[in-house]
């Protein structure tokens, strides 16, 4: 699914994988920080958030890492790119 159309439905969760302190410079309102290097030990964390995972960072390589790991782990998620764009998304759909 289109990650436009899943932000506009209000559907998955949107994961930013940058570190916090990136995270606490601005990021998309209702979106969930796990930095990158913390996936794998967030797990069980992870798995229990509405999938599709939404993943995005500052230029979507971090972000292309990770949904690369949990897509591994069987999970269902999108590369959403950078947290500016996945955000204009959100604001678009508002």
């Amino acid at each position: 699914m289109e990650i436009e159309k899943l932000i506009k439905e209000n559907k998955g969760t949107i994961v930013d994988v940058r570190t916090r302190a990136e995270y606490s410079g601005g990021h998309v309102a209702g979106s969930v920080n796990i930095p990158l290097n913390e996936i794998p030990l967030r797990m069980d964390e992870l798995e229990a958030m509405d999938e599709p995972l939404i993943l995005c960072c500052a230029s979507g390589m971090r972000s292309g890492q990770a949904a690369n790991f949990l897509d591994r782990q069987g999970m269902e998620c999108l590369n959403g790119g950078s947290w500016l764009e996945v955000n204009h998304l959100q604001s678009k759909s508002a």
